[in-house]
């Protein structure tokens, strides 16, 4: 696992189209920005987990998927609809190892 350290306002970049800006740090939380393809699937971890459990995942009325715009998403947004939210109950294509 590659540990980085960021502050607020810096990123990383992945495979040269993902990228992970901290937006702000509160206490023990981060919060993160995710620039990504729209093809890209990017959830939380526990969100994640469920879909490849098969199991149907409601959204956090505070979160965002991640379709919310061709560019720019994020997560645990204070300001985002939850009527503006797609259902992530569609199960993840899974690589084989």
């Amino acid at each position: 696992m590659l540990v980085l350290s960021r502050k607020k306002d810096e990123s990383i970049v992945i495979n040269n189209d993902i990228t992970i800006v901290v937006i702000e740090i509160r206490g023990d939380k981060v919060r993160l920005g995710v620039e990504a393809p729209k093809e890209v699937p990017v959830h939380r971890r526990e969100v994640f987990d469920a879909i490849v459990r098969g199991e149907p995942v409601t959204p956090r009325p505070d979160s965002v998927s991640n379709h919310v715009s061709a560019d720019v998403r994020t997560d645990a947004l204070d300001d985002v609809q939850p009527e503006a939210q797609p259902s992530l109950k569609a199960p993840l294509p899974v690589a084989d190892e």
